[in-house]
């Protein structure tokens, strides 16, 4: 006979698989299934083709949420279609110092993200197989436009990526005209290659290089004289330059002595200085000279007058003594005699 299970040892069993499933579900979930998740849109304009539900959301290069729905909207003002993309926060809270921490699911913190130019686009994912991600990133340059389709879901405005705007660029090129200038520039360049005058410009150019370079040649072998001589001829300056330069300073040495003296000039003949001082008070003693000469050769000055009488005197006393020195030589004894008169013939 086979032995009966025991019911207690299968219950056990089960509830042990039970429980390990279930921790094996919430660390594959990252305990992400007892946090708060908070869910913001975008709306994006044109295709969302490679976008999937569970495409990763980047936040500056680092994960932190996941796609959840992708829908097809209509904006009634602009009658556009748009692809609204809910995307759902993950309980990650961004790390900082010395202020309280900022949780990218909080709708107000959104919104002053956004206010600083948080923006989301979409981005490839792979190359081969052409997935797409969800990536925000700050561009204050580029102004949010909103669409409030759904006024109750946080709204997180988008910016087209860069093959989306050189499509835009390009929609608006005027490809038509475009083609017709390229048709005919090249008609204009294919007449002109044809023309016998441009099949002539090789020949040309080959005979104007030859001649270029027998030139070059025959002022190569002309030159060499040419140099020798400039050669001389900057030395010859260059003991000109020396000589100016040496004659310079010879002027600027006598320049600096004749300033020497033109100070010392200053300086004597400066109305302070001694010099002119001595010369101001001789100059005063000759005027006083002068005066008192003046007033001695004066007609009325007492000194002239003198002068006059001693000159009479001795005018008179000169007529004495010729009238003694006749009286003698024609009377020698007269000094012991006396005068005789003269007698009459």
């Amino acid at each position: 006979m086979s032995k009966q299970a025991n019911p207690t040892l299968i219950g056990a069993f089960v509830l042990g698989a039970i429980a390990l499933a279930v921790i094996t579900t919430l660390l594959l979930a990252g305990g992400t299934w007892f946090g708060k998740r908070q869910q913001h849109v975008l709306y994006f304009e044109g295709a969302a083709q490679g976008l999937q539900v569970g495409a990763p959301v980047v936040f500056l290069g680092v994960k932190v949420g996941t796609v959840k729905q992708i829908q097809l909207g209509h904006d009634e003002k602009t009658r556009r279609f748009l692809v609204p993309v809910t995307i759902e926060i993950e309980p990650q809270v961004v790390h900082t110092r010395g202020v309280e921490p900022i949780d990218l699911r909080d709708r107000a913190t959104v919104r002053k993200l956004v206010e600083r130019g948080l923006r989301g686009r979409l981005r490839t994912q792979s190359l081969l197989t052409g997935q797409l991600y969800v990536d925000l990133d700050f561009h204050p340059d580029k102004p949010p436009h909103y669409a409030a389709l759904d006024p109750e879901l946080s709204e997180i405005p988008t910016i087209r990526t860069t093959v989306e705007e050189l499509t835009n660029k390009l929609e608006g090129f005027a490809l038509d005209k475009f083609v017709a200038d390229v048709a005919s520039i090249s008609s204009a360049i294919n007449k002109l290659m044809s023309d016998p005058a441009t099949q002539e410009l090789p020949k040309r150019l080959n005979a104007t290089l030859r001649q270029l370079e027998s030139l070059a040649n025959h002022l190569d072998a002309r030159s060499k004289p040419i140099f020798k001589e400039a050669s001389q001829d900057l030395v010859a300056m260059r003991k000109a330059l020396e000589g100016a330069q040496t004659a310079m300073a010879k002027v600027e040495t006598a320049m600096a002595k004749v300033e020497t003296a033109a100070d010392k000039v200053s300086n004597l003949a400066s109305p302070d200085s001694k010099m002119v001082g001595n010369m101001s008070r001789a100059s005063d003693e000759l005027a006083q000279a002068a005066a008192s000469l003046r007033r001695l050769s004066a007609q009325d000055s007492p000194t002239v007058q003198n002068m006059n009488a001693t000159l009479k005197e001795i005018s008179r006393a000169a007529n004495a003594l010729r009238l003694l020195a006749e009286t003698l030589e024609e009377q020698p004894d007269a000094i012991y005699r006396g005068k005789r008169e003269k007698r009459a013939p």
